[in-house]
């Protein structure tokens, strides 16, 4: 039997127990997969797999395949002591065989390296310790402290605060105008105006197609992958409506 390797990856994205089980599906179909476990309480999926016949990016693939993210830290560090480009390049494969770095790019002229990485894998530590086992200074910015699965959930949430302000915006003058005929806020003739249908799908126009352009979008994967979500579910809802 050949090697295996055993990593946790932080999901974004899942909002219910169907979502559990269509990446722990997706991830299963993989050939080299030896288990896959998903919780969705930690947001976190815990894969074994053999080393020889698959990688981190070919689970990374996968898990955006079925419709959800992967949370990935950045890292932005001055590095000293690189004298030419050559350098650069060598501490830029040096930064890419560590595992769970996803991308690395080393500028010679800036003196700067810029690292994505899953946080589950490798920390911000081990990247530095990397950068000096390749003979070069990473500058301490004081970003050691940095929980970057935790910037990731919370930059996934402002994303969803934003939805919400949007939404809110247009659907509570949509809910005045719907309702101003049996609360007698407006009069009739304003109320059964020709232009009033209109100016209810401009309001609602926005609320359907761009804050809910990701449950379309989720609907869609969920779709691709033979599985249905609660994003199938509010999308052929809304829709109807």
């Amino acid at each position: 039997m050949s090697d295996s390797k055993q990593v946790t990856l932080p999901i974004t994205g899942m909002t219910c127990a169907n979502c559990v089980a269509t990446v722990e599906r997706n991830l299963k179909k993989l050939e080299g997969i030896q288990f896959a476990n998903v919780n969705l309480s930690s947001e976190r999926a815990t894969v074994e797999y053999s080393p020889n016949m698959i990688g981190i990016q070919d689970l990374l693939a996968r898990i955006e395949r079925a419709g959800y993210g992967v949370a990935k830290g950045e890292a932005d560090m001055i590095v000293k002591r690189m004298s030419d480009s050559n350098d650069a390049l060598r501490l830029e494969r040096a930064l890419k065989q560590l595992e769970g770095v996803i991308q690395a790019q080393v500028t010679y002229g800036t003196e700067r390296a810029k690292v994505h990485y899953i946080p589950t894998i490798v920390s911000l530590a081990e990247i530095r310790k990397t950068v000096t086992a390749a003979g070069f200074q990473a500058v301490d910015t004081g970003d050691d402290v940095e929980d970057a699965e935790r910037k990731a959930r919370q930059a996934e949430i402002a994303q969803q605060r934003h939805y919400l302000i949007v939404g809110l915006i247009f659907t509570i003058p949509l809910f005045i105008l719907a309702m101003a005929g049996d609360f007698g806020l407006l009069p009739m003739n304003i109320v059964h105006a020709g232009w009033m249908p209109w100016l209810m799908l401009a309001l609602a126009t926005p609320v359907q197609f761009y804050v809910g352009k990701q449950y379309y979008q989720g609907a869609y994967k969920a779709l691709m992958n033979r599985s249905a979500n609660m994003d199938v579910l509010i999308a052929m809802g809304t829709s109807a409506a």
